[in-house]
Parts: structure tokens; C-alpha cells; sequence
């Protein structure tokens, strides 16, 4: 269990329920998901967050120091390749698919005693305490859960129906997991040259290529990308294949890993390199359009890539604040210095962002599947939003919290390199930050998204009681942002050098907007003065020289558990 400074001078916060200790999740949960439904899942919740404080963290550690291994022939000489994983990273794994269902849930009732689909909301926040202990589990997790989607929404009956029950079955011994298989040597974000042949062959294709970096690659079913032989030039000749690492009648697959590789961060997770030799697959949806399947696949998973990001700041945090009330030093615990006040304060209100940011675009995705007008564009534009900008902060936000425990925060017999690493890997999957930036204008230009963000900030804002000052600096910076998002949008492609400027304009008044929103929804004061926060040191310009005020009073008492914010509508910082 956790250890405090009055029992030992370094303390240690392992053992700690990352549920129960923070009651800000569930809040927010209440104000995002029925009460019916969040009472049935507050168990689950409270159970997975003492796992994910204790044994999960535990095993992720372990996972982290025995990468998986690359079998290429049994002990009789055979060529039988297998990824052979350590135990503790299959006691993950069975913790996650099996016992939550995590994969599951969003396709099939009956998990966790649900009799429906639970909605986005639900998984990810039970993802949201999982990846706080473990984070390159949450890669199979997620493009298994993506690929049901796609093949459900893309493929023809007959294959749905043939592969449906293996990849959502909580019965470990016959699960499917799923993977992705896009990235080329010579085509990583450019789709557009990707050269995998496709050859027809009866009812299926045999595909020829190699792919270079392949996550899960011993997954049973891959989404791949390739073209068929005599398909166009460019991305109308890229079509979408399911390829099973078994075929129907048991037979091995011809698809070889070559490698794993040796990554920085997610070492836990096996990622390699596919050599495809004619190995056999079957086409989703329609031949040509490919790439516009797979990207229903790629922003399920970007969405993901931000529940994540927001995990792994909030691990940072949570470690970061218990250091500082617990660790003194001169006299004095860190919490009581202003310095690391305003240190803590930076920490926080991006992971906040993030937080609020998940559940703003899983809700947003939930009403664009049941197809409510104006929802897919809203979802389309905050999904490369929330990639973007969630998972840059999270490389900074870990980076900093590991300086809070000093030293110790260096060695990797603590938490803080793992979160660093692995957060690294966010800006990097499913599209780097510049591609994402730019699919934040693509959204605006090809899909109305500015104009259903624009109203949807500001049917927010109707719905919140404001101090009058505050109501006027949210409305003027929305103006402002929007304003400047639809010119650089009208440039073109000149405008496409801001394209990052504009995401991260975006991204920041949005989650201002949405938790000035959920201060009002929840009663919080200190919430309000948290979105307040966001425009002041995120979107306003400041003066970094002219002022010398001493610490706000806010600020001091966030951090005084025994002190109270004035009501939200009575909050204003400007």
C-alpha cells in the first residue's frame, strides 16, 4: 500500500485504488453517462482501479523488462513461427479482454452483466484506468475493438458472420485479437503510394508485399491495405483486405514476421515487419475505396491514441501530487512551496483537457453512429483534434511530473520512464503530428466541421451560467479562434503552415468551453477556474515580463483540500 513521508523519507504511492482517489472521474462519468448505467459500472470502476494502482502496475512493470521474442522454428526443426510473450503480459492481457471485455463491449451485450452494448463513454473510461498501469496492451485492445467496427460496418455478411463471435468473446482460449497492417517503407501517411499487389483469386485475393511496422503482428486478423493488379494509380487504387493469420481450414497463413522491433517505449507489445507471400485475403467493402474504410478503423483508433494520452497524464499527476504532499524538503512539504504549486497547476490542466476532450468526442461518436444530424461532422473534426494536441501535451506532461520526484523519478524501478516512454509513441501512431494537424483542415475544408464545432461550443456555453466578465472572454476567444480557423482554411494549401497553429487554437477553446460546461453540470467552482486557466495560459497571449503578481489565491487553495471555490457562475479569472 501506499507509503507517506512520515513512514518512509521517499514515498510511494503503490497499492493506491486510481479510482476511488479521484473522485473528479467520477463526476464527470455522471454527467456523461445515464446514473443507471454509471451505478451498475461503479464496481467494475472501483475494481479496475485498485488493479491498475497495484497488480496491473505491477505486471506492466515486469511486461516492460521481458519484451516478447520471436520464435521462428519449434524444437523439431519445423518453421512454426510464434511471438512468445512473458507470462505477466498474458496476465494482462486476460485482465483485459477477458474479465472487462474491453474489446468486446461496444459490439455485444452481456459484458460486465450489461444486457446492451455499453456506450463509447463506458470503455473508455474503464480504458482510461487501465492504461494508467499498462499502456501497449491498450494498442491490441484498440485495434481489435476497431476492426470488429470496420469489418461490421465494411464487410459482407458471410464474413462478418464467420469470424463476429471469435473477436467478441470474452473466452480467452478462443479470442481473436486484431491488427493493422498499412505502414510501407515507402508509404507511411502517403496511403496514396502504397504498393502492396492484390492478386484475385476465386472469391479471394492472394496479397504480395511487405509491411514495415505492424503492431500485434501475430494478431488473427489484420486490416491491410494493398492494390488489386490493375488498379489506378494513387488512392483510388488502394483497397481495404481482411487477412487471418489462419485460414478457414486451419492452414498457416503464407505471411512471415521477419523481425520484431525494438522500440522505445510499448516494450511490453510485440510490433514487427510482415514479408506477404501470397498470403490469402478477403475484400471489405468496395474495391478502390479502401482508404476511406480504413480510416473509420484509423480515427476509432485515434480516439483511443487520446483516451491514452489522457491516462498517462493523469498516472503523471496523480504520482506528481502525492509526491509533493507527501515529500518534504527545508522544512516544508512541496505542496506548501508556491513554485511547485505553479509547477503542479502546468501538470494539471492539460491532462483536464484531455480528460474532458475523451469524452467530449466519444460522445460525439456515439450520436454520429445512431446518425443525429451534425454529429459526424463535429466528431470527424475533434478526432484529429484530440491526436493531435492530447498526445503532445502528454510527452511533456510526463517528462515534467518525473521531475517532481527527482531522482528516483530517473530510475526505471519506478513508474516515471515507462509513462515517458510510452508517451512518446502517441504523436507517431496512427498518423504524426503534422498529418493530424492537417486532417484538423481537411475536416473543415471537406466536411463543415468548423461550423458544427462553432455551434456546438456555443449551445455549451448557452447551457452555462457565467460570470458576466468570463461569459464575455469565452465568447470573444471563440470568436477569435473560429475566425481565424475558417481564413487559414480559405487559404488552401498557403494555409496549410498553420495547420498545427490552428489545431491547438481549437483544441484549447473547445475543452475550455466543454469544462466551463461541466463545471456547471457538476457544481464545481474549481473546475471553472480550471477552463478559466485554459484560456488564460493556453490561448490569451501573456506577458511573460511585465508582471510580477504574487501567486492568485486560486491557485494556492486548489491545492488546500480543505478549501472551497466560490460557486461556477460566480468564478471569473480575467
Amino acid at each position: 500500500m501506499a507509503t507517506a513521508a512520515n513512514e518512509h523519507p521517499v514515498p510511494d504511492q503503490h497499492g493506491v485504488n486510481l479510482y476511488t482517489s479521484d473522485p473528479e472521474l467520477a463526476r464527470l462519468l455522471a454527467v456523461y453517462l445515464p446514473a443507471g448505467l454509471l451505478a451498475h459500472l461503479a464496481p467494475h470502476l472501483e475494481r479496475l482501479g485498485a488493479q491498475a494502482g497495484g497488480e496491473l502496475d505491477t505486471l506492466a512493470h515486469t511486461a516492460d523488462k521481458h519484451p516478447p521474442v520471436l520464435e521462428h522454428r519449434n524444437r523439431q526443426g519445423i518453421d512454426q513461427q510464434r511471438v512468445i510473450k512473458h507470462p505477466a503480459y498474458v496476465e494482462l492481457e486476460k485482465v483485459a479482454f477477458s474479465q472487462y471485455g474491453l474489446a468486446a463491449m461496444s459490439h455485444r451485450g452481456g459484458v460486465l452483466g450489461w444486457n446492451a452494448p455499453l456506450p463509447a463513454i463506458a470503455k473508455y473510461a474503464l480504458t482510461y484506468l487501465l492504461v494508467q498501469a499498462e499502456f501497449g496492451l491498450c494498442c491490441p485492445l484498440s485495434m481489435t475493438d476497431s476492426l470488429t467496427r470496420t469489418l461490421r460496418k465494411f464487410g459482407d455478411d458471410a464474413l462478418v458472420a464467420r469470424y463476429i463471435e471469435q473477436l467478441t468473446t470474452q473466452d480467452f482460449d478462443t479470442l481473436y485479437q486484431g491488427a493493422m497492417f498499412m505502414t510501407e517503407q515507402g508509404a507511411g501517411s502517403d496511403v496514396a503510394a502504397t504498393a502492396t499487389r492484390a492478386v484475385p483469386d476465386g472469391d479471394s485475393y492472394l496479397l504480395h508485399g511487405d509491411k514495415w511496422f505492424c503492431s500485434n503482428p501475430d494478431a488473427d486478423l489484420a486490416m491491410v491495405l494493398a492494390r488489386i493488379d490493375g488498379a489506378p494509380a494513387g488512392m483510388q487504387g488502394v483497397s481495404l483486405f481482411l487477412l487471418p493469420r489462419r485460414l478457414p481450414d486451419g492452414s498457416a497463413n503464407a505471411y512471415r514476421i521477419i523481425r520484431l522491433k525494438d522500440k522505445l517505449g510499448t516494450r511490453s507489445m510485440a510490433s514487427g515487419e510482415i514479408r506477404l507471400e501470397g498470403a490469402r485475403a478477403w475484400l471489405v467493402g468496395e474495391a478502390g475505396r479502401g482508404f476511406v474504410q480504413m480510416a473509420d478503423m484509423v480515427n476509432n483508433s485515434r480516439l483511443s491514441n487520446g483516451v491514452r494520452a489522457a491516462g498517462l497524464m493523469r498516472r503523471a499527476c496523480s504520482e506528481a501530487s502525492f509526491i509533493a504532499r507527501e515529500r518534504q524538503a527545508f522544512g516544508k512539504r512541496l505542496i506548501e512551496m508556491p513554485l511547485m504549486r505553479r509547477q503542479l497547476l502546468k501538470l494539471l490542466l492539460p491532462a483536464e483537457q484531455a480528460r474532458t476532450m475523451v469524452f467530449q468526442t466519444a460522445e460525439a461518436l456515439r450520436r454520429s453512429d445512431t446518425g443525429e444530424a451534425g454529429c459526424y461532422p463535429l466528431a470527424r473534426i475533434l478526432t484529429p483534434m484530440i491526436k493531435f494536441r492530447a498526445c503532445r501535451d502528454a510527452r511533456k506532461v510526463t517528462a515534467d511530473a518525473m521531475e517532481v520526484r527527482g531522482g528516483c523519478g530517473y530510475i526505471e524501478d519506478w513508474t516515471d520512464p515507462r509513462l515517458v516512454r510510452d508517451a512518446h509513441l502517441g504523436s507517431i501512431w496512427e498518423g504524426t503530428s503534422n498529418i493530424v494537424a492537417l486532417d484538423v483542415l481537411r475536416a473543415i475544408r471537406r466536411e463543415g466541421s468548423l461550423e458544427a464545432l462553432d455551434s456546438h461550443l456555443r449551445g455549451l456555453l448557452e447551457q452555462t451560467e457565467l460570470h458576466a466578465n468570463a461569459r464575455a472572454v469565452f465568447t470573444a476567444t471563440l470568436d477569435r479562434v473560429v475566425a481565424r480557423a475558417r481564413h487559414v482554411a480559405d487559404l488552401k494549401a498557403a494555409g496549410d503552415v498553420f495547420a498545427r497553429q490552428t489545431g491547438a487554437s481549437l483544441y484549447h477553446v473547445t475543452t475550455a468551453v466543454a469544462m466551463a460546461w461541466e463545471a456547471g453540470r457538476i457544481g464545481s467552482g474549481r473546475r471553472m477556474q480550471l477552463a478559466q486557466a485554459v484560456l488564460l495560459q493556453r490561448v490569451l497571449p501573456s506577458d511573460l515580463i511585465g508582471s510580477l503578481d504574487a501567486e492568485p489565491a486560486w491557485v494556492r487553495d486548489w491545492f488546500d483540500d480543505a478549501a472551497t471555490a466560490p460557486a461556477p457562475a460566480s468564478v471569473n479569472l480575467f
